[in-house]
Parts: structure tokens; C-alpha cells; sequence
């Protein structure tokens, strides 16, 4: 599997946290130290970092905020919709709670958390769960606070003048001092809180599921799910060595072989076959992949078949052709006419 600490991330969140930092009197500096993330970075909404990268920039804060009760509570309560991007817009717009949820369940990974969500459904009760298992025990505490806080957060924008919708809430982490800042931000959507739990849940009554959301419009809904479809592919696909392949073969604009890749990652070609199944994956696939979707990129430029199968390093048009096909399940041609058709665009690719 796919390092979660190398996953691509909005900057969005570690954008909000600099900015708490710098409320409580800490410069963005001292946060960012050894982060490798600039306060350049920060000012552009588009841009990303990796999950290990927040991870660091936490700690940071948390160091300088120590004395801070509720650090994590306080962090929560920024994370709106917005913030989320297609992920949050989904949920807003979804027609009902059911949906919301399974967007939720489903896109979890797009989310700034560092723990994982599963979910268990009975006839009376949703509950989900946030695994903070691999969560490091130093930023532990302030996770779930955060999680919370914004579930929070969220639940109360999704439903500002619905039913409760928590029937319990159980947090893995002993009942603290400040606990009043817990039932401030829970005390519009759960019922109860349960402190010293084995695992941080949220128990959903299903009988709220069918709820319809103020803010409901399928149409939208399902647009911002196929954003999600598209950002999730595009941010595992430049995490791991998966990724690390995939970018070499994009700079060369063809196909290379696997020991000239994996001399470039410095380890051997059997070290490679191995980290690529643990990632789910094979070199034969990720080249096919990429040439793909080189292949499909040049084809909405006008290029000819037979400069394409040239450029890619296929011996041929016939032998371009023939891979092309068992990647789409169509002829270039065939292809250019149906998904293309007179329209034209650049290449994204400076390797084009």
C-alpha cells in the first residue's frame, strides 16, 4: 500500500493551522520549520503538500501551543465546506443524510483527518468509526480533537435547524479538564459523550438517514463525486513508487525499461516489482496506464496515429494501435472521432 504520509493534500488545512498559530502570538516560521512548505505555498488555494509534511507543521504548532486547552477543538472549528473542496461541496449538496454519509465513507481519504473511517450499519444505528491507528501517539490527542470539532462543525452547517443527529459519541481519550469545550461543540448534534472509549465513534440514528438537506441539488452533487473520483486517482497516482514510475516515464514521453527505472530509483529490479505489488500495481500496468493517457492527450491535439505510435516508441501504427485497444477498447481513430471529435487543446505536458 501507498505510504499515507505521502499522500498529496490540499495546503488548505496547514494554511488554517498557520494562521491559529499566528493568533495565539507564534510566527508562521516556527510552524513551518522543517516542513518544507513556504508561506508562498499557503497563499495559493490549488496548491498541495504531502499528509507527512501537515504532519510535521502540527507538531510544530503543538509545541508552541502547549498550554493551550482544546488546541485541536479550536483547530476544528475552522474546517467548513469549503475548506474540503469537492469533497465538502458533495456532502452539502447531497440530498439526504443517507447520501451525505456515503459520500463521507466513500471520499474520507480527501479529508484532512490522519486516521482512517470505517463504518458499521445495523437496523437502528450508523456507526462510524475513525481509526487512528499508524496516528503517531504525540499527535494522538490533537487528531481527534480536530476530527471531532470539524465533524462537528460540519453537522451543524448541514443541519442547522434539524434533529440531533449524534446518538452517542464515544472518544478514545480520557475525559480532560476542559471538557466544557467538548460539550460546546457537541452540544447541538449528540446526545451524549462517552470519555475512555476503546475507539473514537459516532453512533448515527438510521432513522434520520432519509432527512432531506436544505442545501440539497443532485445535479451538483454528483458533479463534485466525479471531482472526487478524479482528485483521489490523481493524488494516489503521485504517491509511492507508483508514483515516482509513473513521472518518469511522463518526462521521457515513452516507454523505458523497467531496469532503467529502477536504476533511476536507485534499487533493483526486483526491490521494484516488489513495492509496486505491495502498492497494487505492476510496471507493465503503469506503463500502459501512462502511455494511455499520453496517447489520449495527443490525440486531442490533431496529431496523426502514426507520429503518436512514433512518438510513444511503438515500431508502428499497427503496434500503437494494438496496445490502444486493449487500453480503451476502441482504435485511436475510433477514439479521436467519439471522445474528441474537431475539438482541439495543448498538451499539459512539457514532455509532449
Amino acid at each position: 500500500m501507498i505510504d499515507r504520509w505521502e499522500m498529496p493534500r490540499s495546503c488548505v488545512s496547514a494554511a488554517m493551522l498557520t494562521e491559529l498559530a499566528t493568533e495565539h502570538g507564534v510566527a508562521a516560521a516556527h510552524v513551518l520549520r522543517g516542513t518544507g512548505i513556504t508561506p508562498q505555498v499557503l497563499k495559493d488555494p490549488t496548491a498541495e503538500i504531502t499528509a507527512g509534511q501537515e504532519l510535521t507543521l502540527v507538531r510544530n504548532l503543538i509545541s508552541h501551543l502547549a498550554t493551550v486547552d482544546g488546541l485541536g477543538i479550536a483547530a476544528g472549528k475552522r474546517y467548513h465546506a469549503p475548506s474540503f473542496g469537492p469533497l465538502g461541496f458533495a456532502m452539502i449538496s447531497s440530498p439526504t443524510v443517507r447520501e451525505a454519509l456515503e459520500v463521507v465513507t466513500r471520499w474520507f481519504e480527501l479529508s484532512f483527518s490522519f486516521s482512517t473511517l470505517r463504518r458499521h450499519d445495523d437496523d437502528a444505528t450508523i456507526t462510524v468509526v475513525l481509526d487512528d491507528t499508524g496516528v503517531p501517539a504525540d499527535i494522538k490527542c490533537f487528531n481527534t480533537e480536530r476530527d471531532l470539532s470539524a465533524i462537528c462543525t460540519m453537522i451543524r452547517s448541514l443541519l442547522p435547524s434539524m434533529p440531533i443527529l449524534l446518538a452517542g459519541l464515544d472518544i478514545a481519550l480520557p475525559e480532560p479538564r476542559y471538557v466544557a469545550k467538548y460539550a460546546d461543540i457537541a452540544a447541538a448534534v449528540a446526545t451524549e459523550l462517552r470519555f475512555g472509549s476503546a475507539v473514537t465513534a459516532l453512533h448515527i440514528d438510521a432513522a434520520l438517514l432519509p432527512l432531506p438537506l436544505p442545501q440539497a441539488n443532485r445535479h451538483i452533487a454528483e458533479m463534485c463525486v466525479q471531482q472526487c473520483a478524479t482528485l483521489l486517482q490523481r493524488r494516489r497516482a503521485r504517491a509511492g513508487v507508483s508514483g515516482h514510475v509513473r513521472d518518469h516515464l511522463l518526462r521521457r514521453g515513452h516507454a523505458a525499461d523497467q531496469d532503467e527505472v529502477a536504476r533511476e530509483l536507485s534499487m533493483s529490479v526486483r526491490t521494484l516489482r516488489r513495492r509496486l505489488t505491495e502498492e497494487g500495481t505492476s510496471y507493465r500496468e503503469l506503463v500502459a496506464e501512462t502511455l494511455g493517457m499520453l496517447a489520449e492527450e495527443l490525440l486531442r491535439t490533431g496529431m496523426p496515429v502514426e507520429q503518436i505510435a512514433d512518438r510513444l516508441g511503438y515500431a508502428d501504427a499497427s503496434s500503437f494501435t494494438h496496445a490502444f485497444k486493449s487500453w480503451k477498447g476502441m482504435t485511436p481513430g475510433r477514439y479521436a472521432r467519439e471522445r474528441v471529435g474537431n475539438r482541439t487543446s495543448q498538451p499539459i505536458r512539457a514532455a509532449y
